[in-house]
């Protein structure tokens, strides 16, 4: 026998007969409150079965006393088990540790008990099997709860805090680290605060008075992971409290809605936007609109709306099929995208019509140069199964505030614009205002004869000659545009270049410009003259990509050395493109062409400024030349200008000479070169002879 299981025999100098010790100790068995106690023999029949054991398996002592104990009481899913146990106790005459069973009376009621089973000996013979059980149901539930909600805590696709009453974390489940990135060893003992979350300073005072308040606390933020990544999450917080009310701890749940914002967001575009074109639909156009009156109420952004209506479109569907019609509203969406800033609005309203909210123009020029683009994209040609297709789109405009301040307005005016558009023979575009249109009108017919005048060859070049000071030799030539008009005769830059400047022609005049002049200059090299042709550039040439091939592409076609070409650049050009033009300016000079600062003194350039960049010569104005007779102040600039020209080892001209007087000054101040009517009036055939000092 083990000390642990004592034997249960007669007690000594006691007599087998009747078991008379066990009278009193019966007794007691019988009438003990919560233990069921109950006796077998070695045929397994029930010998002495208590009020406990009645109350427990729910079977009477006058039906169980008798009967096979495995006909009333079955071991569930261990009834083998059981009786293997038992057996052993017949065999051994030793008791088994203590155990707990799930079993089930022939009553049907089902419990979890603790058994203890001890033999029972005379003269050292076993009689029965002893067993004492006590229902240990409430526990088995309690434990299985415990583990049940250990599970769900483990296993929640939540992240799930606990936090004692100073919120620091006690415990994260496994779903934590998916989330946060953050691992148990990193979070537990400190407080939930230094997760990381994108909020305010305030915003944790603000959710603990909440809890304080109303124990619970939910809303949405942005988490950051470990990672430094952003993500959206809504967290529940709730205070917990122990009997007497106080907060013992804190929960937190975490869930990642980033699939639901998604989600969310895909709904949200789909309900704002066009199926076919991808485009805003008519509700998030409305919406764009009404934010635009109310920033222009607070700030007086200008905007302008323009309404667009595809010419005969109808005929697309009917030719073609509704297939092709709905590639041609694809393509035309995206060359909309093309023609506009990020910060405007295009929307399809339905069919053919689009909308289009210009944000924060500064005129109605703006509004026509964006017209003018749509326009020309809408017109290339859509290919549709192989055959190309041309399109044409009319365009009304109105602007805000001065064709309305409202949105019903605003529409209804860029609305009636474009049906006047169309009235005036489709593909253009109509403003509101009469007198507005009258103006844009002719600035788009500029722009349009521009074009035509590039195609057609009617620009020309004059040339007008640099002299140098000391030898009168003519050391360069100035190239300088002109239009040939059919109409209007010779038309000088100021008459088209601001035009071709805002509607970026002047990138293709320009290049026009550089390969006629290279071709010029070397036709005067080959008859004997070596001069340098020097051409001007423009803000649009000096930020433009193509302007490095460009150049290279003229010499090349032109045979002309790079130090016979001599690119002009305007003082105030020089400092708005600085950025954009630096490492052009470097490759050119690396190529051996030269660059000047034309009209110095009228700009706003630093010494600093000129001295990065690599430049060779440095051309006075002429308002400064011009006055040197007559104004102190510009008498005394030139030789100061002279003087910071020598300081960066740049060669000088004076522009605008007129008179004797004015050379002689410049000559005095050591000036290099001129360029005047004194010596030359542009011409397209200029005098390259050595002129008289």
């Amino acid at each position: 026998m083990s000390e642990e299981t004592p034997d249960i025999s007669d007690p000594p100098g006691r007599g087998p007969a009747a078991f008379g010790w066990l009278h009193h100790f019966v007794t007691a068995l019988e009438l003990a409150p919560a233990v069921a106690v109950h006796s077998m023999d070695r045929a397994g029949v029930i010998r002495f079965w208590n009020h406990a054991s009645e109350q427990l398996y729910g079977i009477p002592a006058a039906t169980a006393v008798g009967q096979p104990y495995r006909q009333l009481v079955q071991h569930i899913e261990r009834q083998d088990e059981f009786e293997a146990a038992i057996a052993n106790i017949w065999n051994t005459g030793l008791a088994p540790p203590a155990l707990d069973w799930q079993v089930q009376s022939s009553a049907g009621r089902r419990h979890w008990v603790y058994s203890c089973h001890y033999p029972i000996k005379h003269d050292g013979v076993m009689q029965e099997v002893f067993c004492m059980e006590v229902d240990i149901t409430a526990r088995k539930e309690a434990e299985s709860n415990l583990q049940q909600a250990a599970q769900v805590f483990q296993n929640a696709r939540d992240a799930i805090i606990m936090m004692d009453a100073e919120y620091r974390v006690r415990a994260v489940n496994g779903a934590f680290t998916g989330i946060t990135g953050h691992t148990p060893e990193q979070i537990v003992g400190r407080p939930l605060a230094s997760l990381g979350w994108d909020a305010d300073d305030g915003f944790y005072e603000r959710i603990w008075a909440e809890l304080d308040g109303k124990d619970h606390w939910e809303g949405e933020l942005a988490g950051v992971r470990r990672d430094g990544q952003r993500y959206p999450v809504r967290i529940a917080l709730t205070a917990i409290r122990d009997p007497h009310g106080d907060v013992s701890s804190y929960m937190a749940m975490l869930s990642d809605i980033s699939e639901r914002k998604r989600a969310e967001a895909q709904v949200r575009h789909q309900a704002e936007h066009d199926a076919l074109t991808g485009l805003p639909n008519r509700i998030l156009f409305l919406d764009r609109l009404h934010q635009a009156l109310a920033t222009w109420r607070r700030q007086h952004e200008q905007f302008a709306v323009m309404f667009l209506d595809l010419d005969k479109f109808k005929a697309v569907n009917d030719t073609h099929g509704h297939q092709a019609g709905d590639i041609v509203l694809r393509e035309v969406a995206g060359r909309l995208r093309g023609c506009v800033r990020a910060v405007d609005t295009i929307s399809r309203l339905g069919g053919d019509e689009f909308v289009v909210l210009l944000a924060d123009i500064k005129g109605a020029d703006q509004a026509a140069h964006v017209a003018s683009a749509v326009t020309q994209a809408v017109a290339r040609p859509v290919d549709i199964g192989g055959q190309a297709l041309t399109l044409s789109t009319s365009i009304g405009i109105a602007l805000c505030p001065d064709d309305g301040d409202e949105v019903e307005t605003l529409l209804h005016h860029a609305d009636l614009a474009m049906y006047h558009a169309k009235q005036e023979g489709r593909d253009t575009f109509r403003f509101f205002s009469p007198a507005m249109n009258a103006h844009v009108v002719e600035r788009v017919e500029l722009e349009n004869r521009l074009r035509q005048a590039l195609d057609g060859g009617e620009f020309v070049l004059e040339y007008q000659p640099e002299i140098e000071v000391a030898s009168g030799r003519v050391t360069a030539v100035e190239a300088l545009l002109r239009w040939r008009h059919p109409e209007r005769g010779l038309l000088l830059p100021h008459d088209f270049l601001p035009a071709a400047e805002a509607s970026g022609l002047i990138v293709p005049i320009g290049e026009w410009v550089l390969r006629e002049a290279c071709r010029q200059a070397r036709a005067w090299q080959d008859a004997g003259h070596p001069v340098a042709v020097a051409v001007n550039l423009s803000d649009a040439q000096l930020a433009h990509d193509g302007l490095l091939p460009a150049v290279d592409a003229a010499l090349a076609t032109a045979s002309l050395a790079p130090q016979s070409l001599d690119l002009e650049i305007p003082e105030d050009a020089l400092i708005r493109s600085e950025a954009a033009f630096a490492a052009t300016a470097q490759a050119l000079r690396a190529r051996g062409v030269q660059l000047s600062v034309d009209r110095f003194g009228t700009g706003l350039s630093s010494l600093e400024a000129l001295r990065r960049f690599p430049l060779t010569k440095l051309k006075i104005d002429r308002s400064y030349v011009g006055d040197t007779g007559h104004d102190p102040v510009d008498a005394a600039m030139v030789p100061a200008i002279i003087a910071v020209a020598r300081s960066l080892r740049l060669r000088v001209v004076g522009e605008g000479v007129e008179t004797p007087d004015q050379l002689d000054f410049l000559r005095r101040h050591g000036c290099d070169d001129y360029q005047g009517f004194l010596a030359s009036a542009a011409s397209a055939e200029p005098d390259l002879a050595p002129h008289p000092g």
